[in-house]
């Protein structure tokens, strides 16, 4: 795999978190056993509850750790948790009926998996992103185009597809090894200074630059038509 393209199959994108899920709200709610005193202690509630965030937040995390690019195509409604896993993706783009929304404070609580660590990160902490966190209001994908949390908008769905498809044709065509070391970079430098983020990726590509990659892409520049990237080794695990 060189390059990952999640879409919704549905009306939109993401709706959110279900509110109708009970299971999710069980810990939040009063205990109907009066007999156990740990389901009724605040502090030993909230400690209960903290491995579910954790769980949650990771299971997001995850599609922002994945080793290939990832392209998000939004359509139709994006809100909640939607956005949170917009955030994730390396690359956005949508459609011009697409609706976003932090709207989280609408429920009563803050959103807690990823969008206010992530979101300012990729537009900037301005007045607009603050504004949009407090309120709950929507937004439409001109605005979401303006502040830079898309690259691009389509004018149907279709188009969309057209174009998430081109991306990530793009991506595919360079080598794989620049591609994720690139990935890795990105991230990193997101998180660290200038300086640390120099370092990192002069650790990277002392190693990175070793590859044949390198020369088939020089060639590759060149007009030479017939060149092709081997694949990538499959990610070892426990």
């Amino acid at each position: 795999c060189r390059c990952g393209l999640l879409k919704g199959s549905g009306k939109g994108f993401c709706g959110g978190i279900d509110v109708t899920d009970q299971n999710f709200f069980a810990e939040l709610s009063p205990s109907e056993n009066n007999d156990d005193k740990s389901s009724q202690d605040a502090a030993r509630k909230s400690l209960a509850f903290r491995s579910q965030i954790l769980q949650m937040q990771d299971a997001f995390t995850a599609l922002e750790e994945c080793p290939v690019p990832v392209v998000v195509a939004i359509h139709g409604a994006c809100v909640g948790a939607g956005v949170d896993l917009a955030c994730c993706a390396d690359i956005r783009v949508c459609s011009k009926n697409a609706v976003f929304g932090v709207r989280e404070v609408r429920l009563g609580l803050a959103a807690d998996v990823g969008t206010l660590q992530r979101f300012p990160k990729i537009v900037g902490f301005s007045s607009r992103v603050k504004e949009l966190c407090f309120t709950g209001d929507d937004f439409d994908a001109e605005d979401a185009c303006k502040i830079g949390f898309v690259s691009r908008v389509s004018e149907t769905e279709e188009d969309l597809q057209k174009n998430a498809d081109e991306i990530c044709n793009k991506i595919t065509q360079h080598s794989p090894v620049a591609v994720s070391v690139t990935k890795i970079s990105l991230n990193y430098s997101r998180d660290h200074s200038v300086d640390e983020g120099l370092k990192h990726i002069a650790l990277q590509n002392s190693s990175a630059l070793m590859s044949e990659d390198v020369m088939k892409s020089f060639m590759m520049s060149s007009g030479a038509a017939d060149i092709a990237f081997d694949a990538m080794r499959a990610h070892s695990r426990l």
